[in-house]
């Protein structure tokens, strides 16, 4: 789109309407000028998640202002900071997720101009693609494992797709506090990266009797925190493996109308927690970015990267990233990262 003479540019991955991968557009736009309380980031790193693909498509309707920059996650250094902003100073590397949603503008570009209490400190030894991979995964498993489930060091967590984006994070973090987990991949190569984050039950979900291998790795006690990162849950066989006052995460499935088995699970003393990370303040998210710092700092904490794009691809790779997370194709293990 033409620019202003004069006016600053900057190249960015947007959008003019919903639709296909093939509606993303690589071209210049004006570079934002940072606001009351904001930074402005120089981005090094992006990572694409599915909720970036839901509202490229429209299946997620957030409100989209014209042209619309994609992405939630970013990792930068600050360019520029705005009026009354104080957490951060330039040259300050920092990273971040929530962008890109409910109005905000996204991250997919050389720029970002990010409200301060979304951003975070970067490790010094940690590198950007790796803490923008993590970053809206990591959240979110940190949510539902600490502010929901309150996991506790001992505890048993089962969590579907141990690779996943956010199952290799629900493994990792349950380990780090000293917990147990039991995990489901479908290759050896998958199981054998989820021993090498401690995993202590990895199961085969092709070719293993998964309710009979929980109650042989929990003892017959059963689990304690389950993560459901599956789009169709299936409580009947879901509730008779947890352990009495377990708790029940679930992260996805808009459409999902799954059968509830009521008294089974009222009788056990369970609970069931649903939540959206879109949802969730920044207030409520700077404690995880806290813990993630941490763990990342000391290696507990380890991002699975697939593949990287440079940010001219982004239509790639939202093609990859639909292709796999939505229509199975098996692809793909780990995130993508695009890089600026």
């Amino acid at each position: 789109m033409p620019q202003a003479a004069g006016e600053r540019t900057m190249k960015a991955a947007y959008i003019e309407t919903t639709g296909g991968p093939d509606v993303i557009r690589y071209g210049d736009l004006p570079r934002p000028t940072p606001q009351a309380g904001e930074v402005l980031v120089r981005v090094a790193a992006v990572a694409v998640n599915p909720i970036d693909v839901y509202i490229r498509a429209g299946t997620v309707a957030m409100p989209l202002p014209k042209p619309f920059v994609l992405g939630c996650d970013l990792a930068g250094t600050v360019e520029e900071v705005g009026p009354n902003a104080v957490r951060f100073k330039k040259g300050d590397r920092v990273w971040g997720s929530n962008q890109g949603l409910l109005g905000r503008q996204g991250t997919f570009a050389e720029y970002a101009a990010v409200q301060e209490n979304w951003l975070y400190p970067t490790p010094p030894n940690v590198a950007d693609q790796d803490v923008a991979a993590v970053a809206l995964v990591a959240i979110t498993a940190h949510l539902g494992l600490f502010r929901y489930a309150k996991l506790q060091p001992n505890e048993t967590v089962f969590v579907n797709g141990g690779t996943g984006g956010v199952g290799s994070m629900v493994v990792q973090m349950t380990k780090a506090i000293g917990g147990r987990v039991i995990t489901t991949v479908g290759s050896p190569d998958k199981t054998e990266l989820c021993r090498q984050w401690g995993a202590d039950c990895v199961l085969n979900y092709k070719t293993d009797d998964i309710a009979a291998k929980v109650r042989e790795c929990t003892g017959g006690q059963g689990v304690n925190v389950w993560y459901e990162t599956q789009r169709e849950p299936d409580f009947l066989k879901t509730v008779p493996l947890m352990a009495a006052r377990g708790r029940m995460i679930v992260i996805a499935g808009r459409q999902a109308l799954p059968v509830f088995p009521v008294g089974p699970f009222y009788v056990k003393g369970l609970s069931l927690y649903g939540f959206a990370i879109f949802n969730a303040t920044a207030e409520e998210q700077r404690p995880c970015s806290e813990d993630i710092n941490a763990w990342l700092r000391e290696g507990k904490l380890r991002p699975l990267i697939g593949k990287v794009f440079p940010l001219s691809e982004a239509a790639a790779a939202h093609r990859l990233l639909e292709e796999n997370s939505l229509h199975k194709a098996g692809t793909l293990t780990g995130k993508v990262v695009l890089t600026v």
